[in-house]
């Protein structure tokens, strides 16, 4: 099979082209520019296109099939030449069905919670021994690449994003995967940008359980008013069941499931324990009992970028998270305040998302933060300017969250000196971001607060 991805540079297209390359396919590809890590693992590979730029001469008929990016445009030369040639294009999801549509899917949905429930049933497996394809929104331990597809395999396990396909296929990625059995976390909005409003965003998850394979399972977050209103609407023949957290005890800090078997692991949260409930349920449907379940998850560690522990010293501890929307804000937050309740609790975190940066967002954040001991935001003014969004200032964020105390910074040099000031001693420093603070590297300014 010979394949051209364009947009290749991609956090989810360069691990696609990097796994049909193991596959064996010819694999080509091209962007505009390629950022780390992607760039030094494609080279590794020899797949990095020797210039940046679109080039239509590369679109031959010899090509099988054209991957779309996210990240190219419309009127992409590259494209239209393929367009020309009659060439099969697909968009990344697109392209994951039809390497798997004759195996079992597994489709992990919501507006939070879904890398982390797919990574729970991910570890489970593998632990289990069982082969599966998958594909994460996230490099997690013990996988080489956020893709993997096997022609041996039986199962494939996705998460299931409710973004945009591609440029010239506007439907939500999840749309695509028509799962054997879903699951759905909550519906919080999100990317305003394309679903302007909450009702449009809500019918999102609706149409997803209408792909539903007969006889599949919907495996719901039961607490979830929407959730419900979805899971009373699935086709006659589509199981709905329902979940809300496992049952589970805290000792002297440490959180155990209360199953057949006593069982310590090794996250905490609320939102966790809802994850670990979800992901059970999908395992048992694909045949491992509680047991098998319990021990391969008391060694679960957490994704990346999930509630990660970046950094310790005695009694001071810094973690960095995803969270940038206010679900997700307001429960790891809960989260981490329910574990370390002693302990004084700095919560930092960055709008950096559209809808996040939106005037019109700012007031979902409303009290997000209130169970901190002090709630830091930042923004940078350029982001809002490139993303063609109207000015926001400080005030704006602070009337957003509801919050006068709120310290509000929009020069990352600011937030260095103010975030390296602070005494750190029996505290929780969490840094919540799905950005860098515009070009902070945490992991080392997290090991630097605590070294000082």
């Amino acid at each position: 099979m010979n394949i051209h991805l364009i947009a290749i540079g991609g956090s989810a297209m360069h691990n696609l082209a990097l796994e049909l390359h193991k596959k064996g396919y010819q694999v080509t590809g091209s962007d505009d520019e390629i950022f780390e890590p992607s760039k030094s693992r494609l080279e590794a590979a020899g797949l990095l296109p020797e210039k940046w730029g679109w080039y239509p001469e590369r679109i031959t008929s010899r090509l099988d099939a054209v991957i779309l990016g996210m990240h190219a445009r419309e009127d992409n030369p590259e494209l239209q030449k393929a367009q020309e040639l009659g060439i099969p294009i697909y968009s990344y999801p697109e392209y994951l069905y039809e390497q798997t549509k004759n195996k079992l899917r597994v489709i992990v949905g919501g507006s939070h919670g879904k890398t982390t429930t797919t990574s729970m049933i991910m570890h489970v497996l593998k632990t289990c021994g069982i082969e599966f394809d998958y594909m994460a929104g996230a490099l997690l331990e013990g996988f080489d690449t956020m893709v993997h597809l096997s022609d041996r395999s039986k199962i494939a396990v996705f998460e299931g994003d409710e973004y945009l396909s591609s440029p010239i296929d506007r439907r939500p990625k999840f749309h695509h995967y028509h799962p054997d059995i879903a699951i759905l976390t909550g519906i919080a909005w999100d990317h305003m940008n394309v679903f302007p409003t909450f009702e449009n965003y809500v019918e999102q998850f609706a149409l997803f359980t209408q792909q539903i394979t007969p006889n599949g399972k919907l495996i719901y977050y039961e607490n979830d008013e929407n959730l419900r209103q979805i899971a009373s609407r699935v086709p006659a023949s589509v199981q709905a069941i329902p979940y809300t957290s496992f049952p589970h005890y805290t000792e002297e800090g440490t959180t155990y499931l209360a199953g057949s078997l006593p069982t310590p692991i090794q996250v905490f949260g609320e939102h966790n324990l809802q994850n670990i409930s979800a992901a059970y349920l999908a395992c048992k449907e694909l045949g491992i009992d509680e047991t098998a379940f319990l021990k391969a998850i008391a060694t679960y560690k957490g994704a990346a970028k999930r509630l990660q522990k970046i950094a310790e010293q005695n009694d001071t501890v810094v973690f960095l998270d995803f969270a940038h929307s206010p679900s997700k804000l307001q429960a790891t937050i809960k989260a981490v305040r329910e574990q370390y309740p002693r302990h004084k609790l700095i919560a930092c975190m960055e709008l950096h998302t559209f809808s996040s940066l939106n005037a019109a967002f700012l007031p979902q954040y409303r009290h997000t933060m209130d169970l901190a001991d002090e709630a830091i935001v930042f923004f940078n003014p350029e982001v809002v300017k490139h993303k063609r969004l109207p000015e926001i200032s400080s005030e704006d964020v602070r009337k957003g969250f509801d919050d006068t105390q709120l310290k509000v910074f929009t020069d990352n040099r600011q937030l260095l000196e103010e975030l390296t000031q602070k005494n750190y001693e029996n505290s929780v420093l969490l840094i919540m971001t799905s950005g860098n603070f515009s070009g902070i590297d945490i992991k080392e300014l997290a090991t630097q607060l605590i070294h000082k």
